[in-house]
């Protein structure tokens, strides 16, 4: 019956907006400006309809007893007491009974609980279509988009605050949430290699830090703001699926899946590393037997130091990110030869293409440094920035099997950690003029990382089942 009644609202109201809108508008003749009052009209009525059913419908639900009983507390009616709520169709006013025990405490309505609003102010549907926007836009931004393209028009603070209460719930429940993600969640059948990369990126926080720069000494000249921001090192990782090609002459796997974990600065990034294993390890659990598993990243010490003492990673190939080992090789040609001369250019052409198709490439580049290091007379800056280049091939050279790789049709790039680093952290908290919280930062990043991962719906049914229940 409460459907049929609530219809008959909505198109009693909807019928009345657009009588209203014909008797005050001339309709003789249809223009471009006609088009659009009439579209906006139907806009307002449809708008104006779903908030009076809505509001008619949740109403109907109300208790309004003398007395109630709730967790064995005898509860009294204490008044009605109207609340405003934001719906997709816009803000609606309801009504509802408060009951109160008779020693006082804490006030209790019924209808909010019923409805899953119980110290909330915007619906669900509402918080979703908010932390989806706050994914990609600032709060300004989605106050904006919501007045051109939604019937609910929440201000850049009421998004602050939402996206705040969001993140801070996911947070709390992280790991809880991302383990339900991850058991609905299925990966590739074909999946012929799995591969685990991270890495860092700087992200400025609003946090006294070091001096950049040129102090400010001259008289008159204030010191610079950055007394109070400070870059700090934020963690991205990746877990990719690939399918091996099926063509020998093609040169790359194809990436099939690929989901992301990010964390904002921490001290030897504890968080990062317990939720990135999470991951890696159910994707473990998921990929057929006798995948390939390749941990793959640039080659910074401190990711291959936790790498090479985790056991977990033991059963993983282990290779340095073949593009970041060219830039290391082309700083070695310039100490040799030189900045942009042909012996430079031969020489990084030569040993890119050893490193690419010979099984002891690194040894060649080694080989060659060694023998050019003794026989060119070189002035000790280039000395030192050679031994420098020297120093990471040593270090690194049984991580560089990229001929064996490639024969096999493997990844040799850890491009995807690298596209992380930049769409998921520095295209969203690295814009003109942003200093984050950590707390604030990773509110977004937790979104972000949902979004990216192809996980939004999933994830949000699950914050919606674990919130429900909190």
């Amino acid at each position: 019956m409460i459907i049929q009644k609530t219809v008959k609202l909505a198109m009693e109201v909807f019928e009345q907006k657009m009588k209203d809108f014909a008797d005050e508008t001339d309709t003789r003749e249809l223009t471009a400006d006609l088009a659009l009052e009439f579209s906006a009209a139907l806009k307002d009525a449809f708008s104006e309809a779903g908030r009076k059913a809505y509001q008619r419908f949740i109403g109907s639900y109300d208790i309004a007893q003398p007395m109630l009983e709730v967790n064995a507390q005898k509860l009294r009616w204490k008044m009605a007491s109207p609340k405003n709520f934001l719906t997709p169709f816009g803000t609606i006013q309801i009504t509802r009974s408060l009951y109160q025990a008779d020693v006082g405490g804490k006030s209790y309505c019924p209808l909010d609980d019923f409805w899953g609003m119980k110290y909330e102010f915007a619906t669900e549907d509402v918080r979703q279509a908010i932390a989806f926007s706050m994914a990609h836009l600032t709060a300004g931004e989605t106050e904006q988009l919501f007045e051109k393209c939604a019937w609910f028009h929440p201000s850049a603070t009421a998004i602050k605050n939402i996206t705040n209460n969001v993140g801070d719930f996911v947070e709390t429940y992280a790991d809880t949430i991302m383990r339900g993600v991850q058991d609905l969640q299925q990966l590739p059948k074909k999946t012929d290699v799995l591969v685990a990369s991270m890495d860092g990126v700087n992200v400025l926080l609003r946090e006294q830090g070091i001096q950049q720069g040129r102090p400010a000494e001259r008289p008159g000249l204030k010191a610079s703001s950055s007394q109070n921001t400070a870059y700090k090192n934020a963690m991205a990782g990746v877990v990719s699926c690939y399918a091996l090609p099926f063509d020998p002459k093609e040169e790359r796997p194809q990436r099939l899946q690929s989901h992301y974990i990010a964390r904002m600065p921490q001290e030897r990034a504890v968080t990062f590393k317990g939720q990135f294993e999470q991951e890696v390890l159910s994707a473990e659990e998921k990929v057929p037997l006798g995948t390939t598993k390749i941990f793959l990243c640039d080659g910074h010490r401190s990711i291959w130091s936790y790498a090479d003492n985790n056991p977990m990673y033991n059963d993983y190939e282990k290779l340095i990110d073949f593009y970041h080992t060219t830039e290391h090789l082309s700083r070695a040609s310039e100490a040799l030869f030189g900045k942009s001369s042909e012996q430079s250019n031969a020489w990084y052409n030569k040993y890119r293409k050893k490193l690419l198709e010979e099984d002891d490439g690194a040894e060649s580049v080694l080989r060659s440094m060694a023998y050019y290091f003794q026989n060119l007379r070189l002035p000790k800056s280039r000395q030192e920035k050679l031994e420098t280049e020297r120093t990471y091939f040593r270090r690194n050279k049984g991580r560089m099997s990229y001929a064996d790789f490639i024969v096999r049709g493997l990844p040799i790039g850890s491009g995807p950690v690298e596209a992380a680093c930049k769409s998921i952290v520095k295209t969203r908290l690295c814009r003109s003029g942003m200093r984050w919280s950590r707390q604030g930062g990773q509110r977004i990043l937790h979104l972000r990382c949902f979004v990216k991962s192809n996980r939004w719906d999933v994830f949000w049914k699950q914050y919606i089942q674990l919130k429900r229940s909190a």
